[in-house]
């Protein structure tokens, strides 16, 4: 059986820790995604989802318990090591697309191939690729201002995918889109995970798109439930 792809334990997170005012944010979470699981992430606002994506993403670490992506245990590793396997295993998809403006949307996918050391021939192959899968080829060479709400947030899935990550984290990526446009991307995000066989756990208040992926987990009260 292989390795899941994402690995939680035991993750405890507790903001003032100490003070009058402390939150204790996770409280004992364990989360496993197998490859190829697509996992939704329910939680009401405050409830800490966008902590627990940062601590999978490695964006941020636990008071307590363990992190590993693809097997390998980031316990304790150093910024760099983290860095290192951030870049390389997972990709992020947040509500607002933060697509670089001064670029185009093939520039924006090509720009991450580009640092992790790929030629700009190949970035550029790939990115148009991937454009072409949500169906936004057509406006590869606009920049971000020219472009619709779903079409900025199919391109940011695209940059998320650009370096092939094992796992995608995605905080509530429609939620600033229409019901139209929103069920449109989400397809489109769904298309590209089954074509490749990407991991996901993608955090949203949409209870009908949650139904439509693998599991539903539910985040409150700092615990976790199926």
């Amino acid at each position: 059986m292989s390795d899941p792809v994402l690995s939680l334990s035991a993750i405890a997170k507790t903001y003032n820790a100490g003070l009058p005012g402390e939150v204790r944010v996770l409280q004992g979470i364990d989360l496993y995604i197998s490859p190829g699981e697509v996992v939704a992430l329910v939680a009401p606002s405050g409830a800490g989802k966008s902590t627990l994506l940062h601590i999978a993403g490695l964006l941020d670490t636990p008071d307590a318990g363990n992190v590993r992506i693809a097997g390998q245990d980031m316990t304790g590793k150093s910024d760099r090591a983290r860095t290192a396997v951030r870049r390389r295993d997972v990709g992020f998809v947040y509500q607002f697309h933060h697509l670089l403006p001064e670029f185009t949307a093939a520039e924006n996918v090509v720009l991450p191939q580009l640092a992790n050391g790929v030629s700009a021939v190949a970035a550029n192959d790939r990115a148009l690729d991937l454009l072409d899968r949500v169906g936004v080829a057509a406006r590869a060479g606009h920049r971000p201002a020219a472009l619709s709400g779903g079409e900025q947030q199919r391109v940011a899935f695209c940059r998320a995918l650009a370096n092939s990550p094992r796992l995608l984290l995605a905080d509530e990526p429609t939620g600033n889109l229409d019901p139209a446009t929103s069920d449109q991307v989400f397809n489109a995000l769904m298309d590209l995970a089954r074509d490749t066989g990407l991991s996901a756990l993608i955090a949203t208040h949409n209870h009908a798109l949650a139904e439509r992926m693998d599991r539903v987990l539910r985040l409150d009260g700092g615990r976790l439930a199926e």
